[in-house]
């Protein structure tokens, strides 16, 4: 094993982390952690599936189907809040590992559900595990990327969200109308058997672990991961080059907002309400929309659905090939203002029809889940060690409060009378106040975690 002369520290481990070539062992980590989110992200979306069956069979007014998407999503807040803490206090695989349990229990627990009160309740506690896994799981894949090649390697990983989104839909086309939706929410629990698979082949982040004082187990899991890829790559691995930056602060939520690090949180805390205000202001109500005000049937509802989110990975796809080129910031801008774009186009043209509906939301999806997953990249490298799992998981909180406040005032707007060319002008107006709000971010291109934190 190579190692670093001197004091073993956090920038000796963050060194002989840059210096690994991409490997089996990252392909592991990575189909592990992205098993893990792509059933965060299945059962996300899986209330949205249900809800057309739900308000003709349970009666629901507008208020109460409003009420049912935003148990869930109030849940993630908290757990998004939660997870933050216990990321940095207990670590990264421990945190994910206990969301991914909540959130599968917490899906057959829906599935029994008789009335709209306890669905929603039962939704509220699964909220809490997917609000905990996704920022947390994204914290770990950053600490084990290369810094000239992160902004790929995450995103790469993270088009396993919309690919969760999008399996969602397409599982819900066929066993909605044939098993019923309590189906979906079965399937939802399998994940719980990832709950104990994980820690037992998913490492600890050497990186968290040496900040928290364990200097000598942060050493047992680095070499362990070198003599992995060492022994899948079938070469030697090359030096580690030190003097990139130090990291070893501690620190505790309080510093989020002191220093350079205001700038840092209030950019990011208002970006991750505007993604997520406007995804899920067209995507919770899509499916609904198309039966209730269109008059399709469900398969074809759902089919729509799926378009959207197929368009949403291609999106995530696209940002990955080129945001280590041309930057964090140009590429927010961007996705934002093409988000604009799209949904001021269709308020001005006139909502006409469903097929319009579908293919205007397909492209805005292109662009905004290009948005969601820039900011899981984002959101990590913008803080220190001790508190990156708690600076993510408060953009997070932000990002529940989008998807709470999204959906809800859509659904007024509907309940109102409003019509549908309101609803998507007024997304398009947050999403331009976005594209502006992105030019004050920060750029962290080809710079390491600890160069951004010292």
């Amino acid at each position: 094993m190579t190692t670093v002369a001197g004091k073993p520290g956090l920038g000796s481990i963050a060194a002989r982390l840059e210096r690994l070539p991409q490997s089996r062992w990252h392909v592991k980590v990575r189909f592990l952690i992205g098993a893990v989110t792509f059933f965060e992200a299945f059962d996300q979306l899986l209330s949205a599936s249900a809800l057309p069956v739900l308000i003709k069979d349970w009666h629901l007014s507008t208020a109460q189907a409003t009420f049912a998407i935003t148990s869930g999503s109030v849940g993630m807040l908290l757990g998004a809040l939660v997870a933050g803490w216990l990321g940095d206090r207990v670590g990264r695989v421990r945190t994910v590992a206990l969301g991914v349990a909540v959130t599968a229990l917490a899906s057959l627990a829906v599935a029994f559900s008789n009335n709209i009160e306890m669905f929603s309740l039962c939704r509220f506690v699964q909220g809490l595990g997917i609000g905990g896994v996704v920022p947390v799981a994204a914290t770990y894949i950053n600490e084990i990327a290369r810094s000239d090649k992160r902004g790929r390697f995450v995103l790469i990983y993270e088009m396993i969200f919309p690919l969760g989104l999008a399996a969602a839909t397409l599982v819900a086309v066929w066993v909605v109308p044939t098993f019923g939706w309590r189906a979906m929410f079965v399937i939802g629990a399998l994940p719980v058997l990832l709950a104990v698979v994980l820690p037992k082949k998913v490492v600890e982040s050497p990186r968290w672990l040496l900040s928290q004082g364990r200097t000598e187990e942060a050493e047992q899991v680095i070499a362990r991961i070198e003599a992995e890829v060492a022994a899948a790559t079938g070469a030697d691995l090359p030096e580690p080059v030190e003097g990139r930056g130090d990291d070893t602060a501690k620190g505790s939520l309080r510093d989020l907002f002191t220093g350079k690090y205001l700038r840092r949180t209030t950019v990011l805390s208002a970006l991750w309400f505007v993604a997520y205000y406007v995804n899920h202001g067209i995507s919770t109500w899509l499916p609904s929309l198309y039966v209730k005000h269109f008059g399709l049937d469900l398969t074809t509802a759902l089919t729509y659905t799926l378009l959207s989110n197929v368009t949403g990975l291609l999106g995530t796809f696209a940002v990955a090939l080129v945001i280590d080129r041309i930057g964090r910031r140009p590429a927010l801008v961007a996705a934002l203002g093409g988000s604009a774009l799209t949904l001021v186009t269709l308020a001005l043209v006139g909502v006409t029809s469903g097929s319009q509906v579908a293919l205007f939301a397909s492209c805005t999806t292109f662009f905004v889940y290009a948005i969601n997953a820039g900011l899981y990249l984002y959101s990590p490298e913008l803080y220190p060690t001790c508190n990156r799992a708690k600076g993510a998981a408060f953009g997070g909180l932000w990002n529940r409060l989008g998807v709470i406040l999204g959906p809800i005032t859509v659904g007024a707007i509907l309940g109102g009378g409003g019509s549908l060319t309101l609803v998507f002008a007024q997304l398009a107006g947050v999403a331009a106040v976005g594209a502006v709000i992105a030019l004050f971010a920060v750029e962290t291109k080809g710079k390491t975690l600890e160069e951004l934190n010292s």
